[in-house]
């Protein structure tokens, strides 16, 4: 098993939330979810999504930048292109259930 590191500010902030933990294993995607954190704030929980994974997109481009000199426009156009083409298409399906427990 090779987990990331938990970010510095996410240690330092006794309010950090973890919302999301994704694995590749056994040849699949496996993850899970916060859901429900930005409803109960009153936020429009899908748009709050989209935000959040927005902003997980350009710190994957600057990332790709940084380790492989893609400029991260390009990594974003590509990303986008792709998050599109497997919405429409998907080479496999996203099957799972979800546990209503909180943390």
């Amino acid at each position: 098993m090779k987990p990331l590191v938990v970010p510095p500010a996410a240690q330092r902030d006794p309010n950090s939330v973890q919302v999301l933990s994704a694995w590749i294993a056994e040849k699949q995607q496996h993850c899970t979810l916060k859901i429900g954190m930005w409803h109960d704030m009153g936020r429009d929980e899908p748009r709050a999504w989209g935000i959040f994974l927005a902003d997980t997109v350009r710190h994957i481009a600057n990332a790709l930048q940084e380790q492989h000199g893609v400029s991260a426009s390009d990594s974003i156009s590509a990303i986008l292109e792709s998050l599109h083409d497997e919405l429409a298409d998907p080479t496999s399906p996203a099957t799972g259930e979800f546990s209503h427990g909180h943390s």
